[in-house]
Formats: C-alpha cells, sequence, structure tokens
C-alpha cells in the first residue's frame, strides 16, 4: 500500500461517502429547493468533519488499534502519528471553513456542538461505558438535523435522526464486544468490559428490539410510504434479528465484527427507505 492510498484508507472514503449521502437525500426528503451551492457546502461540511474525526481517532487509537485493526495504516506503519493528527486538523479546519457558508442554526450545529463532541469523544469519552455508544451515535445522528437547519426544515429531519441514532448506538455495541481484548490491553472501560459479553449482547437485544419497533411506527400511522415498510423489513428489521441471534448464538469476535457490517449497511439502507418512503406515494 503507498503512502496516498493509505492516507485515502485513513479517512475511510466508505464513511464519507454515506455522511455525503446522507446530506443528499435529506435535501431531498424535506424538499430543498434553493441554491444548490448550499447543498454542496453542507455536503462538504459532513464529509470533512468525518474525515477529521476518522484521522484523528486513529491518531488517538494507535496502540489499541494494533490490537483491534492491525491492518490500519498508522498500525503498519505506512502513515506516521504525526499526519494523521495534521490530516485531522486540516479537515477540521476546512469543514469549519464551509459550514461559515451556511446558516446561524447549521453553524450552532456543526461547529458548536457536532465538532467538539467529535474531539471529546476520541480523546476522553470512547472507552466510557455507554456514554461513548452515546456520544457517536448523537453525532450521527446530529448530520439530518445539521442538514435539515442547512436546507431550512430540521422537523422534518427528526425521524432520520432518531434511527441514525439508534442503529448506530447498537451497532457501536457491537463493535465494543468486537474489541474486546485490544480494548483491555489498552485499560479502557467499555461496556462489554465492565459488564461482561453476556449482558452487553442482552443489551444489544433489547435496544434491537426497541429500534426495530420504533422504527416501524411510522409506516402503521402513514408518514411513510408502503416503499418504506419493505425496506425496512428487508434491509433493518431482518438484519437486527440475524445479528442478535448471532450473537446470542455465538458472541465472540468474529460474529461481533460481521454484525457490525451488517449493522452498517442498515442504517444506509434505512436512510434509503426513508428517502424512497418520503418520495413515492405507493
Amino acid at each position: 500500500m503507498n503512502k496516498g492510498l493509505a492516507h485515502l484508507k485513513l479517512i475511510r472514503p466508505m464513511n464519507l461517502l454515506t455522511g455525503g449521502m446522507a446530506v443528499y437525500f435529506s435535501s431531498h426528503i424535506v424538499g430543498f429547493s434553493g441554491e444548490s451551492v448550499i447543498l454542496i457546502f453542507a455536503m462538504l461540511v459532513v464529509v470533512c468533519f468525518n474525515a477529521g474525526a476518522n484521522a484523528y481517532n486513529d491518531y488517538i487509537d494507535f496502540e489499541t488499534d494494533k490490537i483491534n485493526r492491525p491492518l490500519r495504516p498508522l498500525s503498519l506503519g505506512i502513515i506516521s502519528k504525526n499526519s494523521a493528527l495534521y490530516s485531522a486538523i486540516f479537515f477540521f479546519l476546512l469543514g469549519t471553513i464551509f459550514a461559515f457558508q451556511l446558516s446561524d442554526e447549521s453553524k450552532i450545529i456543526g461547529i458548536g456542538i457536532a465538532l467538539p463532541l467529535m474531539i471529546l469523544y476520541s480523546r476522553y469519552l470512547k472507552g466510557r461505558p455507554l456514554i461513548g455508544n452515546f456520544i457517536i451515535a448523537l453525532i450521527l445522528g446530529l448530520t439530518f438535523l445539521f442538514s435539515g437547519a442547512a436546507f431550512g426544515n430540521i422537523s422534518a429531519l427528526f425521524l432520520p435522526a432518531i434511527l441514525a441514532f439508534g442503529l448506530t448506538f447498537i451497532r457501536e455495541l457491537v463493535k465494543d464486544i468486537a474489541d474486546l481484548e485490544g480494548d483491555k490491553q489498552s485499560q479502557l472501560h467499555t461496556y462489554p468490559i465492565m459488564a461482561g459479553t453476556e449482558k452487553s449482547v442482552r443489551l444489544v437485544a433489547i435496544f434491537s428490539a426497541i429500534v426495530g419497533v420504533g422504527a416501524f411506527i411510522p409506516y402503521l400511522i402513514g408518514m411513510y410510504s408502503l416503499v418504506y415498510g419493505i425496506l425496512l423489513i428487508l434491509g433493518v428489521e431482518i438484519p437486527l434479528g440475524i445479528v442478535v441471534a448471532s450473537l446470542l448464538k455465538n458472541p465472540e469476535k468474529k460474529t461481533a465484527i460481521h454484525a457490525a457490517k451488517l449493522l452498517k449497511m442498515s442504517t444506509i439502507i434505512g436512510l434509503l427507505a426513508i428517502y424512497l418512503g418520503s418520495i413515492y406515494d405507493i
């Protein structure tokens, strides 16, 4: 892997693509008809902040990732810690510049709330039981509120924000189960370390049930069309059931890694379900 590819992997392009898609879909959900430059700036803010957060997270987690993620660019020694830090600072500053081109409400959410939470999460809160999971889920949910503020309609994006929060919280808890060994050696205090794997899987099951039932209510009360219901069942409800069943049967690292990947895909499909369910009346 050359340095150029390593720097690209550092910022996790698939995560950036997902963030950009979230903003783009949000603009359609609220029926945004303003200047296209606003959409572009909003997408760039989310992409840059996510890139900065990913680079900064790898900088902070350098020792832990040697165990949990040995193929990351820093773990392989292709990129230095200082390079990762400089990349994080660059993207945070660039995202801030773009954010200043948007509404006051979006500046408050993006620069005043989301950006500090990204830094605090990686630096101080990641290893705290459930608190770290809550914060990273909140940051993902804020993507939609930020988009709503940029497009002049926050209320229409509360449901996507809640769905993203719920699925991300579950995924982060599952990732903590997968990272148990490395987190222990790094003296972190995640929930699986403090409470054990069995209780952690039970908590995943409880939150999966809450998110699964809660996500279906908007369809039942007619907020979204049949398209939403079908995609929700296929892309969110069934995967949640698979995740819970697989972890209950075999709560080991390999299972948790696959479950986390499945939940990541479910978040994307859940967003697509809201988008299509809001524009197609079938």
